[in-house]
């Protein structure tokens, strides 16, 4: 059987909505939608470069969890309101997934809080998958 399991890193949200930050399913780790949020604080910065980088870290927490890292992402999504925050977070984000080259998709939509201003969600696969 296929090893499902969650990772949760303490958001109010995972717990007031139903989801974990991140699920490992056998071989493939499907991280959530992942805000700027600082969780052990629940506080977010004002600023979307600021944010970005709370978000990689959130991330990364939760791939370092699942046993895995940055190197092993595969796709990435950025959902940003406003698109001319997308610019100033690119070299965040190049210094996250430059190397790796993940597929990739910018989207411009509404977030569910006002102060949000960049989620990214991340497919990675383990680096022992097939061994």
């Amino acid at each position: 059987m296929t090893e499902r399991r969650a990772i949760l890193s303490g958001s109010v949200f995972e717990e007031r909505i139903g989801y974990a930050r991140a699920v490992v399913d056998g071989d493939w780790v499907h991280v959530s939608g992942t805000t700027g949020f600082d969780y052990a604080a629940m506080t977010i910065p004002d600023d979307v470069v600021e944010q970005a980088e709370q978000c990689l870290r959130n991330i990364g927490a939760a791939l370092a969890e699942a046993g895995c890292g940055f190197q092993d992402v595969v796709r990435v999504r950025y959902l940003l309101p406003a698109r001319e925050d997308f610019e100033p977070c690119w070299p965040v984000l190049r210094r996250a997934f430059g190397e790796v080259r993940p597929a990739a998709t910018m989207m411009v939509c509404g977030l569910a809080d006002p102060r949000m201003r960049i989620e990214i969600e991340v497919y990675a696969r383990r680096p022992d998958a097939g061994a």
